[in-house]
């Protein structure tokens, strides 16, 4: 019998204090509460452990990592307008990072064919060397050098359809030519990065691929730019892995930006996301970032789960290959396929 998708999370997540703050511990509470509700659609659960100090340093320098740790063991800092530390930040952030290493070794192991790491503070803003937007450790980007070193991984890709730019992610792999790092993001809107015109460098140009969207984009423009040109970037990058920073402040109901995402339209994408990732024969995995508005938070993760513990079918609603064509093209989707067509045949 098939095993079923894992959810991992740890109670420290409630321990990172920020106070009267957009993230803030009620986010996981909310999130856990429509689960529960649901019966926890037969995931399995699992606690997440933390992230080891060389996988930590892997993406960020000992100094960093000291930071943090420092700043919670004198009972808290301010680093930035927007983003603390607490004296239970340093323990949540640790299994944070943890819970999105453990999912790649349970994906990878063949111990779940997807999942999801639900944790917070959440990671994709934060760089080598600077914790910033909420976020302390690059979650993600943890996860992801470890699944190429410890795994021996060639290629992974990273889908970021949080609201923001992912400008810690893109930053971090933006030489290499082993991760493909696409973000769907509004624009403009904090942190102000993620220009179309920006490609990566050096052995990594062309494997940075920018989607700005402009503000009031809702369904059609993000199934159009998942279906019309993400999809196609993963069959013609041949990825051994499928990881998504999984944001959902790009809802209608957000308080921190102007897209207008619903429910059913991160349930599109993640069907369209694990049928391409289940024609390539890899797995699929995502990592919770942003997501402001609880009510829509935790109803958009819980439909994202929908998606993952559905039965595979070529037929189904939000499957790519069943969809297809049948979703047009939106202008944003266009010229995003001649931009990268040059680089991206298969667009």
């Amino acid at each position: 019998m098939a095993r079923p998708p894992v959810f991992l999370s740890h109670p420290s997540s409630l321990q990172h204090d920020t106070g009267p703050h957009p993230e803030r511990a009620e986010r996981i509470v909310a999130i856990e509460r429509e689960l529960d509700a649901r019966g926890w659609l037969g995931l399995e659960r699992v606690e997440s452990p933390p992230a080891t100090r060389a996988q930590l340093t892997a993406i960020h320098p000992e100094r960093h990592v000291a930071m943090i740790e420092a700043a919670a063991a004198r009972g808290g800092a301010q680093i930035d307008l927007d983003t603390s530390v607490s004296a239970g930040s340093f323990l949540a952030a640790l299994h944070g990072a943890g819970g999105a290493v453990a999912l790649v070794d349970r994906l990878l192991a063949g111990a779940a064919p997807s999942g999801f790491s639900v944790h917070r503070p959440p990671g994709h803003h934060a760089t080598r060397e600077r914790a910033m937007g909420f976020c302390l450790f690059n979650n993600i980007a943890i996860a992801t050098q470890h699944a190429l070193d410890s795994h021996g991984l060639q290629r992974v890709m990273i889908l970021d359809w949080d609201v923001h730019h992912g400008n810690g992610t893109n930053d971090i792999f933006y030489t290499s030519d082993r991760v493909l790092f696409v973000s769907m993001h509004q624009s403009p809107l904090y942190p102000g990065t993620g220009a179309a015109q920006d490609e990566g460098s050096g052995p990594g140009t062309g494997y940075t691929v920018n989607l700005p969207v402009p503000p009031g984009s809702g369904d059609a423009v993000y199934l159009s730019l998942v279906d019309h040109v993400v999809v196609p970037l993963a069959q013609g990058f041949s990825p051994q892995l499928v990881l998504i920073s999984a944001g959902y402040d790009a809802h209608a109901e957000d308080p921190l930006a102007s897209c207008l995402l619903s429910d059913d339209g991160f349930a599109g994408m993640t069907g369209s996301m694990r049928a391409a990732s289940e024609s390539l024969g890899v797995p699929f995995g995502l990592v919770l970032e942003g997501g402001y508005a609880l009510g829509a938070l935790a109803r958009s993760v819980a439909a994202t789960l929908e998606q993952l513990v559905a039965p595979s079918s070529p037929a189904a609603p939000g499957n790519a290959a069943a969809r297809g064509n049948g979703v047009a093209v939106a202008p944003v989707a266009e010229h995003a396929r001649e931009r990268l067509a040059a680089r991206w045949p298969g667009l």
